[in-house]
């Protein structure tokens, strides 16, 4: 029986290639947070207190906006509503936890991290120690997107002002999206997501993204059960 150190480094070497698709956009997150008008210190902390990718791109570019700290804070809760999923996909091999334990697992369970752990806690041998493997691939990718950022902060100060690195914040998202659509319902949430937020950008204070994220979750949730219905 694999012990939590074993599990703990098993979760380690799974999230390590997954490391090569992180640093960069970490350190393009660096860049722009520095571009949208962040202080360098606010840009690394951010990496730590909201520790997600396109949340905090999201953040950025609301900071760079101007929006208020209302809309920036529903905004970037949409964005990581997918997390709930996430935990709700993990909950029953980790009920047994203490809440401590469970806690840091929530923290550290983002999109690479919840990839490489499922397939160990669905179809791995149900070990009591089995959370070790999770917290291998959640302390990784956190300790890799912190790193890359901060050296995307370091570059970013040596990166003249007069280059403009707005473009990039679209093309990230571009590369995310691309990624992360896998069914037909994935596709259908972007594509309506992506159709209500043009008419919706006459909203002030970029408030049409939260209308859109939250009209293309909804068309994503119902297209799902379409979808299981007719499996």
């Amino acid at each position: 029986m694999a012990g939590l150190r074993e599990e703990f480094l098993a979760g380690v070497r799974a999230e390590l290639p997954l490391l090569l698709g992180v640093v960069p956009f970490g350190m393009i997150f660096g860049v722009l947070g520095l571009a949208a008008g962040l202080p360098g210190w606010a840009v690394v902390l951010s990496s730590s207190l909201i520790f997600g990718g396109s949340s905090q791109v999201v953040f950025a570019q609301l900071w760079g906006a101007g929006a208020p700290p209302v809309v920036s804070v529903a905004t970037v809760g949409v964005v990581n509503l997918r997390h709930l999923l996430y935990s709700a996909a993990v909950a029953e091999y980790l009920r047994a936890l203490p809440w401590r334990w469970k806690l840091l697992l929530a923290y550290l369970l983002t999109d690479e991290a919840f990839a490489a752990a499922l397939p160990r806690l669905r179809d791995g041998p149900a070990t009591p120690q089995r959370h070790g493997f999770l917290l291998g691939t959640g302390l990784t990718l956190w300790a890799g997107w912190q790193v890359s950022t901060l050296a995307g902060v370091l570059l970013g100060a040596a990166i003249p002002a007069g280059w403009s690195l707005d473009f990039s914040i679209a093309l990230t998202f571009m590369a995310l999206l691309v990624l992360s659509v896998h069914r037909r319902s994935e596709a259908g949430a972007a594509l309506v997501a992506a159709v209500v937020v043009l008419p919706a950008l006459v909203l002030p204070h970029k408030l049409g993204l939260l209308v859109a994220a939250g009209v293309g979750i909804a068309a994503g949730l119902w297209l799902r059960r379409y979808e299981r219905g007719a499996a």
